[in-house]
């Protein structure tokens, strides 16, 4: 992710969420983990992708993976990777927790077929 000018990502991720609902969270979502997280040197953003797709994937936390999913996408990350990456967790996060994203990135591509 690239920061701007006042060295900010410009991320609103949290805010378009939860509006003024819960400003911590929005704070923290936006200012933090985007901004200073996901901006950092040491990984790629394809790199994190992957890496929180992974974790997603062995928590079995299907309605985050919709969402970093289509992220990884954006970020590089081709749908075959996605598959094979996928198919990879299943042998060590559980047959269960790979077929669920695996249903989710099914999903997330067939919509964007269908939309096109």
């Amino acid at each position: 992710m690239t920061t701007n000018d006042t060295g900010t990502t410009g991320w609103t991720g949290g805010k378009n969420a939860f509006g003024d609902f819960a400003p911590g969270m929005v704070h923290y979502t936006d200012k933090v983990l985007f901004d200073e997280v996901w901006a950092r040197d040491g990984l790629s953003p394809r790199d994190r992708s992957l890496v929180t797709v992974a974790a997603l994937t062995a928590l079995g936390k299907t309605d985050q993976l919709r969402f970093h999913l289509g992220f990884a996408r954006r970020k590089g990350v081709t749908d075959e990777e996605l598959q094979e990456a996928l198919l990879h967790l299943a042998f060590y996060t559980g047959w269960p927790n790979g077929m669920a994203a695996t249903s989710v990135l099914k999903e997330i591509v067939e919509n964007e077929e269908s939309a096109s």
